[in-house]
């Protein structure tokens, strides 16, 4: 019995002495460190651009003004490129302009813009030059015209010399010569005699209208020096006739008198 007793005792002394060993050998748990807080990110940029006026002449001048934060770098295009963060220029656009400011940082970018609408006066048209004399002898003189055989002054030829003659007052610079042509009938001393009485017949009706004498020389061609060379009457027409030509002025210029 007393060996059974001691048996039991051991027994129960090594079983407590194998629990205490277990709890021993298990592990405890480590709780893993705690997370950093999270960085807040880069703040995002902010710009302004704005003019001091938004429509203008072209030549004149105008502000340009900008701000920016969280930029670490600012442009404002055209013309300006990289600036400061702050800041004013004076631009005098030649046409009209849109303006647009950068703002790059950390953060991004932002961007910010202002147009400038300049006005481009027209052109103004160059007086239109003044017409030569013999553009305006051209324009104004004409040619007296006769009947077959006649150094009469007609209807027509008497309205003619009548807007010669008001032209030639109102430019006593200018000489004339009459030149008296005929048509090919006749012999080539008749038409030379013929073409004479005509351009005196025009003469003595630009003197009677007040035209100075002195200004006016005549000469005759006959018909040697035809205008139409077709044998038929409206060719003969054309060539009976008073013509007209500049002599002589002493400005090349009309002076408006």
């Amino acid at each position: 019995m007393r060996i059974r007793r001691f048996g039991n005792a051991t027994l129960y002394g090594l079983l407590g002495f194998i629990v205490v060993i277990a709890g021993c050998s298990h592990k405890v748990a480590v709780q893993p460190p705690a997370a950093p807080p999270a960085a807040n990110p880069p703040a995002q940029p902010t710009v302004m651009l704005d003019v001091s006026r938004t429509n203008i002449n072209q030549g004149q001048s105008v502000n340009l003004r900008w701000s920016a934060t969280n930029a670490t770098s600012v442009s404002v295009t055209p013309e300006l490129g990289n600036v400061a963060a702050q800041g004013t220029s004076t631009i005098s656009p030649r046409q009209s302009t849109t303006y647009t400011a950068t703002a790059t940082g950390p953060g991004g970018s932002a961007t910010a813009s202002t147009h400038v609408t300049v006005t481009v006066a027209a052109a103004a048209e160059p007086a239109p030059a003044s017409p030569t004399i013999e553009e305006m002898f051209t324009r104004e003189v004409q040619d007296a015209f006769f009947d077959y055989d006649k150094a009469d002054i007609r209807a027509d030829a008497r309205q003619a010399l009548s807007k010669t003659a008001d032209f030639l007052r109102s430019y006593p610079q200018v000489a004339i010569v009459i030149e008296g042509h005929c048509d090919e009938r006749g012999s080539t001393e008749y038409n030379v005699a013929l073409g004479d009485r005509r351009a005196d017949s025009a003469k003595d009706f630009l003197v009677a209208q007040g035209v100075a004498g002195d200004r006016i020389q005549t000469v005759s061609y006959g018909k040697e020096r035809p205008f139409c060379t077709e044998g038929n009457e409206s060719c003969w027409q054309q060539n009976r006739r008073a013509h007209f030509r500049m002599g002589g002025t002493s400005s090349s210029q009309l002076s408006g008198n």
